[in-house]
């Protein structure tokens, strides 16, 4: 795990990944050698299968605490998943879920949901975004920009607090980069006080670990990021677009962020340049290296995840100190 110097070369060596991280991952990859490709078999069907707990990650319960809530979005409507601490809320955490962009949903992390609300006190409110191929860009961050106007306006009538951060895993870092930049350009609010950003895609255009990365079968690879990618960017938009790749944005006027990120992660360029960007703005970041995490490593019971989750929930507990 991370230490006062992220950079510290021995974190990223082979000998720094314990047993445990490697055998979290050969069974990772063992258990993803026959698994089906979304585009062969049909994406519906790939969710199908990933919501019955046949995936690469393991079944999320749903839980009994959850509510759920429609808003307006940009012509739709936008659920809103809702998990909330005991007592009132210190503050209000906008999670946006990972996937892709096609893959996963709102009710697909409720036991991380109900862990963040019970050892932060903040009340997550998780975005069922559309999803792409059906709804390319910009839908996705459309419904996302919805929710977090909402909370602007609601969140001290909806929860008692007017405390606000963002965060998400994979895409749902993309989303919540993309978000917290649409907020500040379109609507003139800095009001989030942290930003969660947890192995997030940030350049769409490929990073060179997106493209080193090769054909692992370790949750994520290069012919998935290529893959999710078609899917999600109509052909003709520039990649490098700070609305699509926030890594080209103007990063001043940004929360506190806390970057996660695992040494066998195919993303693992995106949290290092942005961070290094973050702080080049101006502002505040962490960044927290875990040896040997694979994309998604969050999830897999283990001490590099306890490690992680532990550090993330923290982060976001300090904002509300």
């Amino acid at each position: 795990m991370s230490g006062s110097n992220p950079f510290d070369p021995k974190l990223f060596t082979t000998d720094a990944i314990s047993a445990e991280t490697k055998g979290i991952n050969d069974f990772i990859i063992s258990g993803m050698k026959d698994m089906p490709e979304w585009w062969e078999i049909g994406v519906q069907t790939f969710r199908d299968q990933r919501a019955r707990g046949e995936g690469a990650f393991p079944l999320a319960p749903k839980s009994p605490r959850a509510r759920e809530i429609e808003i307006d979005g940009k012509g739709n409507k936008v659920k809103l998943r809702i998990l909330a601490p005991e007592g009132t809320p210190k503050g209000v955490y906008l999670h946006i879920h990972g996937g892709g962009w096609v893959l996963g949903g709102a009710d697909q992390q409720d036991p991380m949901l109900e862990r963040i609300a019970d050892n932060t006190g903040f009340a997550c409110v998780s975005v069922e975004y559309r999803l792409a191929p059906e709804n390319p860009y910009p839908a996705g961050p459309d419904d996302c920009e919805a929710a977090a106007i909402w909370l602007a306006k609601n969140a001290k009538t909806e929860f008692g607090t007017e405390l606000l951060a963002i965060g998400g895993e994979s895409a749902g870092g993309h989303l919540s980069a993309v978000t917290l930049l649409r907020m500040r350009d379109r609507h003139g609010f800095t009001g989030f006080k942290g930003a969660n950003l947890v192995f997030g895609a940030f350049d769409m255009s490929m990073t060179p670990s997106q493209k080193a990365f090769g054909d692992e079968r370790l949750i994520l690879r290069t012919i998935d990021i290529e893959k999710f990618a078609e899917a999600f960017l109509p052909p003709h938009l520039d990649r490098r677009d700070p609305d699509i790749s926030p890594l080209y944005a103007r990063l001043h006027d940004m929360p506190p962020a806390l970057f996660t990120i695992g040494t066998r992660d195919a993303l693992l360029d995106d949290s290092l340049f942005m961070y290094g960007r973050w702080i080049a703005a101006g502002n505040e970041a962490e960044l927290a290296v875990f040896p040997g995490g694979a994309h998604g490593f969050i999830a897999f019971p283990g001490a590099l995840a306890a490690a992680a989750n532990k550090r993330m929930d923290d982060f976001l507990k300090g904002l509300a100190a």
